[in-house]
């Protein structure tokens, strides 16, 4: 039986993700969970997500996955040291890969990251930032309007554009040249978010760089899909909530054919 990459996430977000590693790891199987019932995670209590993902995580271990990639910032800042411990995959995050990618992109060494409540909250970023180089200057701000918009699928209505404006309104006297968006949902509006800060601020999305450190993991463990692998392989893709509305979602972003299965979790966890 074939093996996929387990990719997690509080609903579309990761999404992002997933089209970074159809892109790098064409012959790989995607098994998707988006837990779009309950999003948005970043205003829930730390354990509560705690136990979200351990749910979908366990969903996943079902499916034969052979890989996990946390794709939610907020879950990864929660879980991704634990799971990481407690399973015999791979698991690979977002957060670290994407301060990486700022540090090398930001030329004054002054950084802002948006996210959810939970993401700032933990200082995941901040902390991965300054362990890589001391002297970076974080800005951080918290923008719990936009998962809610980029999941009702409005991602070209100029009242996006808005409330876009609106979420990033205390940045507008901050300086910085690199923008990490640490929100895999964020990407999914990263034209609004570009032309609210400008095109003088380099934009960070985690998932080209996650799914690189994907790669790199799978090569060295001799994990890859090999060439006798098809470059059409069978993806999965399920769905706590509306799989209509996934569904549509996902077509729009990764521009394939997606079935997306409606999944009841159990409702247990670690």
């Amino acid at each position: 039986m074939k093996q996929g990459i387990g990719i997690i996430d509080s609903g579309v977000g990761g999404l992002t993700v997933a089209k970074e590693v159809l892109r790098q790891l064409p012959r790989e199987a995607i098994y998707y969970f988006g837990d779009t019932a309950r999003c948005p995670y970043g205003p829930r209590p730390a354990e509560e997500v705690r136990i979200f993902s351990w749910q979908m995580i366990e969903f996943l271990l079902k499916e034969n996955i052979k890989a996990l990639m946390i794709g939610c910032n907020t879950a990864a800042a929660v879980v991704l040291q634990e799971v990481s411990e407690q399973l015999d995959i791979p698991v690979i995050g977002v957060i670290e890969p994407g301060a990486r990618t700022a540090i090398k992109e930001t030329k004054t060494g002054q950084v802002a990251v948006i996210g959810t409540d939970g993401t700032i909250r933990s200082e995941a970023y901040a902390q991965a930032l300054k362990k890589l180089n001391p002297q970076i200057q974080v800005t951080s701000l918290a923008c719990p309007t936009l998962v809610p918009l980029v999941e009702s699928g409005k991602l070209h209505d100029r009242e996006g554009l808005e409330i876009v404006r609106g979420a990033l309104q205390p940045l507008a006297n901050e300086t910085f040249d690199t923008l990490i968006l640490g929100c895999t949902h964020y990407p999914l509006i990263a034209h609004f978010i570009q032309e609210v800060v400008g095109n003088g601020v380099k934009l960070i999305s985690s998932a080209e760089e996650a799914a690189r450190e994907l790669s790199a993991v799978l090569s060295f463990r001799r994990m890859l899909a090999n060439g006798g692998d098809t470059v059409n392989p069978d993806h999965r893709f399920f769905a706590s909530g509306n799989s209509e509305l996934f569904m549509s979602i996902a077509e729009e972003w990764l521009h394939i054919k997606v079935e997306a299965h409606q999944a009841i979790l159990e409702k247990k966890g670690k």
